[in-house]
């Protein structure tokens, strides 16, 4: 049962709490809530009171780090209300299946992460901690006071009670699920007339080319990016559609982890969250997050490695918070693509911001990319561009002279480039204007095969 006035208490809690001076100030207070986080749940949870046996609370910054294997494999031990897996997936996947998304357990959402890996993972929430995070998000997305009405348009691959406690007599919140059709969106979207818009980048490009197409009419004065890496040659096109800057959410199964400000950045949710950077390449601030979320109790998230690939702003945010500032969420760290040294034939990383930059500085003309890296010596682009079809063949010598720039830049052997024009773009995920053949997030930049594998 969600309680309205504890939602409320949450928001203004977030909204009006006394902003932090410095970085200082901060950290003491984070210390603090981490350490009664950890006495509780060293209480609450089996799996975790095993796993500390060793250390003391205060030594909480050196206990074990955790991934999404481990907590899966550990479920039944690791959340702290005794759910089994067996019963979560059950859960989960029958909301799946019917697409109703709110049977619970008890009071606890139970859900399924998009299992972009092909490891999917399921989460679990408690009534307590939807009221928390709903009361949060809204006091940190919302641009009016939570008593302005609003009407907030939703687009993922699955609903959920967590996302339905926003709801209220204030705010209007509709989800969208991304397996109708384009037609069935934009006429729920006329019908609804959004002011916050709220979706994967991907949908959002269809969007925008709907709108720029003079099919989708709807003005809204927000436009949110979620659940995806917000790619520059989309966020061009949203941002030339609507007309409004793109504001992204840092969320995932393991929690509200950042948002956008005022001034454009992405700063990292530090009164929620702790990060801990573990550095790939620390000269340019690119980093693998771990993270501990110190209010989350029914499934705790404590030194929990995350798999993406953050890189920090060299110089601080002109909005003033001490929070993280991110120049870009980069991808996954398993995308990462790697070339072989062109003297030793050891691995060289070759981070996605890199790909990116070789291929859309190659030409202009490129509205959209794929860069698909499917054995150790090969990549596969493929692409859409403005112009006349006989250019293709220039653009196609711009971008390999782009990347062998970037390999003699790093000293790698260039790999072999194939390449296929996208004729249809994002539409290409549909079946002319009907459903999404298949959910699966967004990745342009994307390896296909196992690092093992050059070993053979």
């Amino acid at each position: 049962m969600i309680d309205k006035a504890v939602i409320f208490y949450h928001y203004l809690h977030s909204k009006l709490r006394r902003p932090f001076k410095n970085r200082k100030q901060l950290e003491n207070w984070q210390e603090k809530q981490v350490l009664k986080h950890v006495t509780y749940v060293r209480q609450h949870s089996p799996f975790f009171h095993s796993l500390w046996q060793e250390f003391e609370d205060k030594d909480w910054r050196n206990f074990p780090i955790i991934d999404k294997s481990m907590m899966m494999n550990s479920f039944d031990t690791f959340n702290t209300l005794g759910i089994t897996k067996e019963e979560a997936f059950s859960v989960a996947e029958k909301a799946e299946e019917l697409r109703d998304f709110s049977p619970m357990i008890g009071n606890t959402t139970v859900g399924l992460s998009s299992g972009t890996s092909g490891n999917r993972g399921i989460f679990l929430i408690s009534n307590d901690e939807r009221q928390a995070w709903t009361g949060t998000i809204l006091a940190k997305v919302l641009p009016q006071s939570i008593f302005k009405r609003e009407k907030i348009a939703f687009f993922l691959r699955a609903n959920s009670n967590l996302y339905g406690s926003v709801n209220s007599r204030q705010i209007q919140f509709e989800f969208y699920d991304l397996l109708h059709t384009i037609d069935e969106h934009v006429n729920r979207l006329h019908k609804q007339n959004p002011g916050i818009l709220v979706s994967p980048p991907s949908m959002l490009r269809i969007l925008a080319e709907e709108k720029l197409a003079n099919r989708l009419l709807i003005e809204p004065h927000m436009i949110i990016s979620v659940a995806e890496v917000l790619d520059p040659v989309d966020e061009q096109v949203i941002q030339k559609a609507f007309n409004k800057q793109v504001d992204q959410i840092y969320q995932c199964t393991e929690g509200f982890l950042g948002h956008t400000c005022d001034y454009g950045t992405i700063h990292l949710n530090e009164d929620v969250v702790i990060i801990q950077k573990e550095y790939i390449d620390k000269e340019h601030g690119i980093f693998i997050p771990i993270i501990t979320d110190f209010r989350r109790k029914t499934q705790p998230i404590i030194r929990y490695r995350l798999n993406d690939l953050l890189q920090e702003k060299q110089e601080p945010c002109s909005c003033g918070s001490p929070f993280i500032a991110l120049e870009k969420i980069d991808g996954r760290a398993d995308d990462v693509f790697y070339f072989r040294h062109i003297t030793n034939e050891t691995l060289t990383p070759i981070f996605p911001d890199f790909i990116r930059r070789a291929i859309l500085l190659a030409s202009h003309d490129i509205t959209e990319y794929y860069a698909i890296q499917p054995s150790s010596d090969e990549i596969s682009i493929h692409y859409r561009m403005k112009g006349e079809p006989s250019r293709h063949i220039k653009v196609e010598d711009a971008i390999r002279k782009s990347i062998g720039k970037l390999c003699r830049d790093l000293s790698c052997q260039s790999p072999r480039l194939t390449f296929q024009v996208i004729e249809r773009g994002m539409s290409r995920l549909y079946d002319g204007r009907s459903s999404i053949k298949g959910i699966r997030k967004l990745r342009r930049i994307e390896r296909q095969y196992d690092l093992h594998e050059f070993n053979h």
